[in-house]
């Protein structure tokens, strides 16, 4: 190999010195047509040939050589994936690390979730406990340096009963990337609409949005919610705006599940929020949502108040978190709710819930939740549920 082609490879690097250094070759003359560049190599320390104050610009090179030259440039912080993983052995040889790219095997990274939880319900809706232990394991690959996919394969014991029963499904599986300016997902992916207050649940839809400091989503799919069959199944398209002022995050959303249960009867829900953070700590929010009537004598809006402070990291042993939550939603303003407590059977719902996390040790986070909530229409149903689980990520 000519040294004048790794010439070429090493430009390709982006290797570039603060300042041009006078001529160290006497072999390189100054009308040479490769003369700024190597003065801007050797200058960095990329190249420093032979010792004798010459260049060999025309001998051939070895793959030590090369692998020498690969190093000093992958410790200027140049990107050099293609040039170290070709030259990998050497550069083991030469006592350089190249962990992180592994030949490309990065390409595809595999992460997990365990979930052990344990809920606790009151004797008007949903008596009993239940408990159960969920596993997850994701798959993200990359498809081009725009487009990635992400896969995730979920395994749930009923630990109840003690019968052995569990179930192993794929539960998403979907693609992101950008056409332009624009950010595109689709396939079977979650999606939390309202911030969970009106869906919180797997999807199957695509969605796109553009926009940073204020940015607008809009998406369209068939919506899966587990707790209330009279939407199940159900198209839905919905969007949102949202953006920061300073310390205060305002959004508006819309959400319309159309062709509840087959019939030609829509349900859309609109929503305004604002959330405001005092400082990085503290952050206290308020949603107001606004459902369809259909022509039943039932509230058909509610509103959700916010409070939060710090917050347990899965990375942080000893950090924690608190959160506070005031509910008061008409049966219309909510498809697949966010949180743990039993409202689903209930015409709305009103009350409170609060919860804390704290990270036990590195990866290992448990969180304890407690609501109280009664039903808006019947208020001697009510319900009251503890729940609680620890999860373990690798």
């Amino acid at each position: 190999m000519k040294k004048s082609l790794v010439l070429a490879m090493a430009m390709a690097l982006g290797v570039t010195a603060s300042a041009y250094a006078a001529n160290p070759f006497s072999d390189v003359p100054a009308g040479h047509w490769a003369y700024d560049s190597i003065n801007k190599l050797a200058a960095a320390g990329v190249i420093e040939g032979y010792g004798d104050s010459t260049f060999g610009g025309d001998k051939l090179m070895t793959r030590y050589e090369m692998a020498q030259i690969v190093a000093k440039a992958m410790a200027k912080g140049a990107n050099v994936d293609k040039l170290a993983a070709e030259f990998a052995d050497e550069l083991d040889n030469l006592g350089v690390r190249v962990a992180n790219l592994e030949k490309k095997a990065d390409n595809v990274k595999i992460t997990g979730e365990v979930r052990y939880h344990y809920a606790d319900n009151d004797k008007d809706v949903a008596p009993g406990y239940a408990t159960a232990l969920r596993s997850r394991i994701w798959i993200k690959g990359a498809i081009n340096d725009d487009w990635t996919y992400t896969g995730m394969l979920e395994n749930v014991q009923n630990l109840k009963n003690n019968t052995g029963d569990e179930t192993t499904k794929f539960q998403r599986a979907y693609v992101n990337g950008k056409l332009g300016g624009v950010a595109v997902q689709a396939g079977r992916y979650h999606k939390k609409l309202a911030e969970g207050n009106v869906y919180d649940q797997r999807m199957d839809a695509v969605e796109a949005s553009y926009g940073k400091d204020v940015k607008l989503t809009i998406g369209y799919g068939k919506a899966t919610p587990l707790s209330v069959a009279r939407l199940d199944n159900s198209d839905v398209w919905y969007a949102d705006l949202s953006g920061k002022v300073g310390a205060l995050a305002l959004s508006a959303g819309y959400v319309d599940f159309q062709d509840i249960s087959g019939s030609d009867v829509d349900s859309s829900v609109w929503n305004v929020a604002a959330n405001y953070a005092f400082d990085k700590n503290f952050k206290l929010g308020a949603m107001y949502l606004k459902g369809e009537d259909h022509d039943l004598d039932i509230d058909d809006d509610g509103f959700v108040v916010t409070a939060s402070y710090k917050g347990a990291k899965a990375a942080k042993v000893g950090s924690w978190g608190l959160v506070a939550k005031y509910y008061d939603q008409g049966v219309t303003t909510y498809a697949d709710h966010t949180m743990n407590g039993k409202a689903d059977k209930m015409l709305g719902f009103k009350g409170y819930s609060v919860a804390a996390n704290y990270t036990f040790a590195k990866n290992i986070v448990g969180q304890v939740e407690w609501y109280d909530l009664e039903d808006k229409v019947a208020s001697d149903v009510k319900s009251q549920t503890l729940w609680s689980q620890v999860v373990f990520t690798f």
